[in-house]
Parts: structure tokens; C-alpha cells; sequence
């Protein structure tokens, strides 16, 4: 309804469960058939034990890393090739601003966030290397939107870090995207904070984190619900 308000004539939709790997070649192989090669792959599944580590039984520590991760591996393995034969295309990937900084009580997420964004860097970087510069790449890292994924989650600073609104956000990567943008981080002070991480001694940032609300930002978590699911 929404793709037929906003002019769309037809949609494409698959299900497919993007932390299988056979799974994820067999439906693009599908995708290719029947409408033709992907020319902008958005990299948006993601999920959350919002357990601190050593409570996190290794199955969701596993699941965590299959989708936040391993998946963006197995979606640019399937439509890239063709964006390399054409030079043309745009790789998306959703990541976070917990994958720019250590959140407590995120370590799992934390991990598979940091690796999604260096693979997006470092894939984006063999592109340009190779002559390959039709191919645009854009990461973002926004901070906590109320899609109901970090439910609980409260912010200590709503000014400075304000949980980010859905709709807002998919219009900023839009924008991001038309205008070849290679990273948005939301809320805009997010770039200060990150820069901050990595210009300050330790200590300092650690004093940082602290005053911002990262050592607690977990603490009310609860989620998601089932009924939302």
C-alpha cells in the first residue's frame, strides 16, 4: 500500500532468513531471476540479546553475529559481482553507534556492529582500489530508534542523544544515499562524541562515557515484545 501511494507500479518481496548462508544465495539467485541485479543493497536485519556477556548463552551470541554480521558477508557476495561488472551500484549497511563505541551490557552487539562497519569500510576501500569507484557505499550509525528493538532503554542526555524516530531516520538515509554520503551518524552529536572517544586519554573517556549514561543504558532494558514480533 505504501510503495502504490508513493507511485511504485509493482513490488518485489522475499522472506528469507539472512543468517543462513545457502539460504541467502538461493533467494538472491531468485531476486536476480525474476527482477534482475540489485543496484542498491540496504543491510538493515538486526537483533539483540541485551544480556551482559557472561550471561548471554553462546546460541544468541551466535545468532547475534549471524545477523548483524556474517549476513552483510553473504548479501555482498551475492549482489556485488554484478555491481562490480557494471561499476554501478550502492551498498548500504545499518550498523550503529554501538559500533563506534563500547556500551555496557552490549558486548555481543557492540562486537558485531564494530565488524559490520569495518567490513563495509574495508569493502568500500578494495572497490576504490580497484578502479571500481561507480560503486558508492554509505554506513550509518544511529544511536537508539524506537522501533521497539531497545525498549526500556533510557537516555540520560534526551537533547543530546534522543531516541531517534523510524521515520526520520529511513528519510536521513535516503538523503544520505541520494547525495553519496559514506557515513551518517544520528544524532548529528554523535560525530562529536565518537571524535571525542578517539581523541581523548582513556581515563578522560571513560569520564565521558560515564556522564553520557553509557554505563546504564542497559540497565532497564526489556525489548522488544512478542506481540510486537
Amino acid at each position: 500500500r505504501l510503495a502504490k501511494n508513493e507511485g511504485a507500479s509493482r513490488v518485489h518481496y522475499y522472506i528469507c532468513d539472512c543468517s543462513d548462508k545457502t539460504e541467502v544465495y538461493k533467494v538472491a539467485e531468485q531476486v536476480k531471476r525474476e527482477v534482475g541485479d540489485v543496484s542498491i543493497l540496504v543491510n538493515n536485519a538486526g537483533i539483540v540479546t541485551g544480556k551482559k556477556f557472561m550471561d548471554a548463552p553462546d546460541s544468541l551470541i551466535e545468532k547475534t553475529m549471524e545477523v548483524n554480521t556474517m549476513a552483510h558477508f553473504w548479501t555482498y557476495k551475492a549482489f556485488l559481482p554484478a555491481m562490480i561488472a557494471n561499476n554501478h551500484g550502492h551498498l548500504v549497511s545499518i550498523a550503529s553507534s554501538a559500533g563506534l563505541i563500547g556500551v555496557n551490557g552490549l558486548a555481543d552487539y557492540c562486537a558485531s556492529k564494530f565488524a559490520a562497519v569495518g567490513f563495509a569500510e574495508s569493502v568500500g576501500l578494495e572497490l576504490l582500489a580497484t578502479g571500481k569507484d561507480g560503486i558508492k557505499t554509505t554506513i550509518v550509525c544511529p544511536y537508539f530508534i524506537n522501533t521497539g528493538m531497545f525498549d526500556g532503554c533510557q537516555t540520560k542526555w534526551p537533547r543530546l542523544l534522543p531516541i531517534l524516530n523510524a521515520e526520520n531516520v529511513a528519510k536521513k538515509i535516503i538523503h544520505a544515499v541520494l547525495t553519496e554520503q559514506v557515513y551518517l551518524l544520528l544524532p548529528r552529536s554523535m560525530y562529536v562524541i565518537a571524535a571525542l572517544k578517539n581523541i581523548l586519554p582513556m581515563k578522560q573517556g571513560l569520564m565521558l562515557g560515564q556522564y553520557l549514561g553509557a554505563f546504564n543504558l542497559m540497565d532497564t532494558f526489556r525489548g522488544r515484545s512478542k506481540k510486537q514480533d
